[in-house]
């Protein structure tokens, strides 16, 4: 069971704020109580554990000025806001700031109890996404691979968390190098078997006879490792290049799945990774085992259509090098920004780290242009065209973004070290932070 959400109850008048702490707590709900908005700032954070329910007029820091401070922390916090009757404006002012809704004196209390409980499910949603995102952007570099703010990207991260809490067997498929191997570890992470063993076989690896004892056994007597399937009981088996498993092979593991039932004791988890042009999984799979594989599905984007991300990629993983070679950055001009949006990468995210750490090693030389680099990967690439492919528009945008990210990063969030570098007066670069969902706490 779920355990229950927090609701912080921010209002000056004592019996209000008894009575919808104990309306809610009845409902079900974990409910803590504030006198004042200065006293309720000293808990909420940026990872409140629930939602806020606070009065508008009160004396000291009101409502609306509490609101705001909350929405500069978090955007994503639900804030109910108690008005009185007729104070139309304060509410329209309220949500214009943020606020999740409003409720007008005198209210009706299952009211309240239904506010409480969509603004509650909106802030778990959020919260399970954030701690995933977490979980995949946080430590290694290769954890790092699945960052980005593009749609197909946040999409594949709700379709991890929902998959990953699921238990049935997965498909995995895609271009090569956009990281399937890193998914199935993120499906094992954020499911209910992630204490539990984690076992990956490339299938394309070994012979048939060896891959076939390797998945099954027998083992042979010196070998203590126990056969693959067993090896990962109650955990995940994650087969890498299961279109190389013969006919044969198939019908076993078929036999095997199907012998677990449901749930699966060992979950299995099927990266294809098809090199022939116009083949699929669908195509050199027993169409039994490729519908009881694709019953749960993850197909990878592209690096090509994840648009900024590229720039935001490039940038985490040159720094990343940089600070491995001992030397700075490269810094990457307008012309080349708009080179690497347009570039085909075939390679994908394995290619983009390939050419960030050749930027850096040639940045480190003082020679040499990352437009060079893309050009020896991609000899029938023509120079930029920055008005074929999409609209200039984009290209400008997704620099601009690109500059104010790295410029926030290297200054640590101060806003005064940033407006100086870029001679942008303060109003101008918060507008254009809120545009591009920069947040100023990420960088603190």
């Amino acid at each position: 069971m779920a355990q229950a959400m927090k609701i912080a109850i921010v209002d000056d008048e004592q019996d209000m704020r008894q009575s919808i702490s104990q309306w809610l707590a009845l409902s079900g709900y974990d409910t803590e109580t504030f006198a004042s908005a200065e006293d309720a700032l000293k808990v909420l954070g940026p990872d409140y554990p629930g939602i806020v329910i606070s009065d508008i007029k009160m004396p000291g820091m009101d409502g609306i000025q509490l609101l705001k401070k909350l929405m500069g922390a978090d955007s994503t916090l639900p804030v109910i806001m108690i008005t009185g009757h007729g104070d139309v404006p304060m509410a329209v002012e309220a949500m214009r700031v943020g606020a999740f809704d409003f409720l007008e004196k005198p209210f009706n209390p299952d009211r309240m109890s239904e506010l409480a409980k969509r603004a509650s499910n909106a802030r778990r949603l959020t919260l399970d996404n954030r701690a995933l995102r977490r979980e995949l952007s946080g430590g290694t570099q290769i954890m790092n691979k699945l960052i980005g703010a593009s749609p197909v990207m946040e999409r594949l991260r709700e379709d991890i968390l929902d998959l990953g809490q699921a238990d049935g067997h997965v498909l995995i498929d895609g271009e090569t190098g956009t990281g399937k191997t890193l998914v199935a570890h993120a499906l094992h992470a954020v499911g209910s078997r992630a204490g539990k063993k984690f076992v990956l076989v490339s299938c394309a690896a070994l012979e048939e006879e060896v891959l076939s004892k390797r998945l099954f056994g027998p083992m042979i007597p010196e070998d203590a490792q126990l056969p693959a399937i067993e090896e990962a009981r109650g955990g995940t088996l994650v087969l890498e290049d299961v279109e190389a498993l013969s006919d044969t092979l198939q019908a076993r593991l078929l036999s095997v799945m199907n012998e677990q039932g449901t749930p699966a004791e060992t979950r299995i988890v099927a990266i294809s990774n098809l090199q022939e042009a116009g083949k699929t999984s669908e195509d050199v799979l027993r169409p039994d085992l490729f519908y009881r594989l694709a019953a749960l599905r993850i197909t990878m984007p592209p690096l090509r259509q994840r648009g900024e991300d590229i720039l935001t990629l490039f940038t985490r993983l040159s720094e990343q090098f940089a600070e491995e070679y001992g030397c700075d950055a490269p810094q990457v001009s307008a012309q080349e920004a708009a080179q690497l949006l347009q570039a085909p990468w075939p390679g994908n995210v394995r290619q983009l780290i390939n050419i960030a750490e050749r930027a850096v090693l040639q940045s480190r030389r003082g020679s040499g242009t990352i437009a060079s680099l893309l050009m020896s990967d991609h000899e029938e690439m023509q120079p930029v065209m920055t008005t074929e492919g999409k609209p200039l528009k984009e290209y400008v945008e997704a620099f601009e973004r690109m500059l104010i990210d790295n410029t926030m990063r290297r200054h640590k969030g101060s806003i005064a070290s940033v407006m100086d570098e870029l001679c942008l007066p303060r109003r101008t670069l918060n507008e254009k932070m809120a545009k591009y969902g920069l947040q100023r706490s990420d960088y603190l």
